[in-house]
Order: C-alpha cells, then structure tokens, then sequence
C-alpha cells in the first residue's frame, strides 16, 4: 500500500515527465522565430545580399555590396546602422541604385530579427 507522500511524489515525477515530453514534441518559439525570419531574409533580402549574407548575387555584384560576413564588417556595423539601413534603405551617392527601406513593411520584431539574422551571418 503507498503512503500519502509516496503518491505525492509520484505525481510530482508524472507531471515532469510530462512536461518534459510537451517540450520535447513542441519545437521551441525561437526555432519558429527564426524559420520565420530565414523566409523574410530570404524574401526580401537574398536577391541582392545572397542567402549567406555574401552578397555573390549578380545584384550584388552590380550594385558592389559588401560581404556581411566578414568579422571587419560585423564589427564595423552597428546593429543601430543595420536597422536604419533597413527600416530608410540605403542610397549611394552618386548612384541611382540602392535599397529601398521596409519602415512600412516590417515590424520592430522583423527588423530585430532580421539584425540578428545578418550577426549570425558572420558565425
């Protein structure tokens, strides 16, 4: 026969098992998170910065943007620069080409997203 405390502590066991096995079928937020935000990246961005943030895209080429990878660029960029960059887009003088800004298009989290996105990008 279980006593009292011996039931206690079985159910205490059970509810972990369980809730360890919820969190094992369920892929964590941040993995979706961040399945979202490769699909931005790769829609709105990789045409001309290439899915790996090398910019070795013929709009990449073209247009000379610079690699996003490199430890020099990381540390050269802040993440300040990156999100005006994206939110205003960026124009070159004297060139007619240049990004358009997403201020109108993404949200604060997109754009946080996206930034951590390009940081990984130079891992």
């Amino acid at each position: 026969m279980r006593t009292a405390s011996g039931r206690k502590v079985l159910a205490i066991v059970l509810a972990s098992a369980a809730s360890a096995l919820t969190l094992l079928a369920s892929p964590p937020a941040s993995a979706e998170a961040d399945v979202k935000t490769t699909r931005l990246w790769k829609a709105k961005c990789a045409s001309c910065h290439g899915v790996d943030g090398k910019a070795k895209t013929e709009s990449g080429e073209k247009l000379s943007i610079p690699d996003m990878t490199p430890a020099a660029w990381q540390k050269k960029v802040s993440d300040a620069e990156m999100k005006a960059a994206i939110l205003d887009g960026v124009k070159r003088p004297g060139k007619p080409e240049g990004m358009d800004g997403f201020r109108d298009k993404l949200t604060p989290e997109q754009v946080d997203a996206l930034v951590a996105l390009i940081r990984d990008l130079g891992k």
